[in-house]
């Protein structure tokens, strides 16, 4: 898959995964009406608090960094190495390695800055089928190294897919709609293009 189709299709679901979650959040019933768990703020003061605290814990900033970051590090080592360009960051153990560490992070510093590029390249791998490469996502069961290839004319490829190829043309349409709409109304028509980029929020 793409540039288009991994940034709007990864942006836009965790967009609504998010949004279902701070709405569950918003929903739930207070177990102690008048109260919340700490004893110290108001029930509904509480439920606002908590809402407002998870609206704001994805930086999307990072999450359209996350969504590309396999390509980021693999197209250049590529063209380095004369090998694939689905290679180390495109691993089972560079997913969870980052993971690992992003937990790490936040369970230390309260940071999700690290687990939001962990997840937004977990999609990554998904959406280009890795698990139809297992030589690459299991490395290194298979071996240590990875297939030869030549990374430097990616670009040349995806403009052919993109006149010939339905696989290719069909996500990077339906991936630029959705980063086009997101952007647009949520950002630009709402006046909230400068907070994005400060924040990394939405809300």
């Amino acid at each position: 898959m793409f540039p288009l189709a991994h940034l709007g299709i990864t942006f836009g679901g965790t967009l609504v995964l998010h949004k279902a979650a701070t709405l569950a959040v918003a929903r739930v019933p207070q177990e102690k009406p008048g109260v919340d768990d700490a004893g110290s703020l108001p029930g509904a003061t509480a439920k606002r608090f908590q809402t407002r605290s998870l609206a704001t814990w994805i930086d999307y900033r990072l999450i359209l960094l996350g969504s590309m970051l396999p390509d980021i590090i693999d197209k250049p080592l590529g063209i380095w190495l004369h090998i694939s360009g689905r290679a180390l960051a495109h691993t089972l153990v560079f997913a969870v390695v980052l993971v690992a560490v992003g937990f790490t992070l936040f369970a230390w510093r309260r940071s999700t800055g690290l687990l939001c590029l962990s997840f937004a390249s977990g999609i990554h791998l998904v959406l280009d089928e890795m698990w139809l490469t297992p030589s690459t996502l299991l490395w290194p069961a298979y071996g240590w190294s990875f297939a030869p290839g030549d990374s430097s004319e990616w670009w040349i490829r995806w403009l052919n897919s993109l006149v010939a190829n339905p696989d290719a043309y069909v996500p990077e349409i339906t991936g630029g709609l959705l980063l086009g709409a997101f952007f647009f109304y949520l950002l630009i028509r709402r006046g909230r293009l400068y907070k994005f980029v400060r924040t990394g929020a939405l809300d």
